[in-house]
């Protein structure tokens, strides 16, 4: 009978009971028989509570009840009776680890295969789509990454949320010993999540610099590994393995890196200042020939504030035309200091 009791429960694993129906149990346990009014005087509960206790324990079979015209109650063993509510919860827990381990097995063969395949011909470069895949990547890159990794991060702001994630990558990182490079765009100095984020970093031994030319995302751990963008996929990326070519990306980087000024917020070296050395740069891209776009990536400015900047500086000039504005640049002599030699501006404006 009280096997049958069992069979009917209708506990399942996440119930939990009363304190009054453990209690209720307890006294039963310990005691053998309960008198709700005798217990309801001694403990103070309800005696309506404790009938009510023991109903739902009979429902869910750690109690059971004698048959018609027996009132006895006696406690079931509740390792019984947790074993039938799991029962249910372990078969599906067998079974997810069933198909967990046919998974990986499964996949364990395909990256045996593609392992093997990168030892062919086509070893040295590899394309991964999607930001997803690619955010894999990098991290398992920056885990096995032993000495150094420099980086070259165009554009004026990150996301806070791939700061945060970039934060505690690079920290495990650099607690390891790796050095730790990285050169933004000047525009980054007027972002304050990237001022934040450069003040963290460095403070455990990360080093930043800003230049107001970059031409596009590349990671490169150990000098072995680099990440550089799809074109054809921009939220994808290539990885290249050819020691030639990491090695060429690396000397770029360096040569990039000593002409690079390390990184402080605009307001510390003055406004001022920092939108003027902006204005000259502007002009020797504008001085080339470059179209509006191709300066806005560069300086890793919207398309929007930099034709501002231009037409600001056309207005300062006089000028209502890039001709114009090429005439009066070279009149007055404005980019003669560069370090470039000049390079007859008026004919590359028009």
């Amino acid at each position: 009978m009280v096997d049958q009791q069992v069979d009917d429960n209708v506990f399942t694993v996440g119930d939990t009971l009363s304190a009054e129906e453990v209690a209720v149990y307890r006294r039963l346990a310990l005691h053998g028989r309960l008198d709700p009014a005798l217990m309801a005087e001694e403990t103070g509960i309800d005696e309506t509570a404790v009938s009510g206790a023991v109903d739902h324990l009979v429902r869910i079979g750690l109690v059971h009840r004698g048959g018609e015209g027996d009132d006895r109650l006696w406690a079931v063993d509740p390792d019984l009776v947790a074993a039938v509510a799991t029962a249910s919860v372990e078969r599906a827990i067998a079974e997810q680890q069933t198909q967990l381990h046919l998974f990986r097995d499964q996949f364990a063969q395909l990256a045996a295969d593609y392992n093997e395949g990168r030892h062919g011909v086509h070893t040295n470069l590899e394309t991964i789509p999607g930001l997803t895949n690619v955010r894999a990547a990098l991290n398992r890159a920056a885990e096995q990454c032993r000495e150094d990794m420099v980086t070259v991060q165009p554009g004026g702001t990150r996301p806070p949320e791939v700061l945060q994630d970039a934060l505690l990558r690079d920290s495990q990182m650099l607690a390891r010993g790796v050095r730790m490079r990285t050169v933004y765009h000047h525009t980054a100095r007027f972002n304050s999540p990237s001022q934040a984020y450069v003040a963290t970093v460095s403070a455990l031994g990360g080093e930043y610099r800003t230049a107001h030319q970059l031409v596009g995302r590349m990671i490169i751990f150990d000098r072995e590994l680099a990440f550089m963008t799809n074109r054809n996929d921009r939220l994808g990326a290539v990885v290249i393995r050819e020691p030639s070519v990491v090695h060429f990306l690396y000397e770029m980087f360096e040569q990039v890196w000593s002409q690079a000024q390390p990184f402080s917020d605009a307001a510390t070296d003055g406004l001022e200042a920092v939108a003027k050395d902006l204005d000259r740069t502007i002009l020797r891209l504008l001085a080339t020939g470059l179209k509006d776009e191709t300066i806005a990536r560069r300086l890793g400015m919207s398309l929007r504030t930099t034709r501002k900047h231009i037409g600001d500086m056309m207005q300062a000039l006089g000028a209502e035309s890039r001709f114009q504005a090429g005439v009066a640049v070279a009149t007055r002599g404005l980019l003669n200091d560069d370090e470039e030699p000049d390079a007859a501006p008026t004919a590359a404006l028009t």
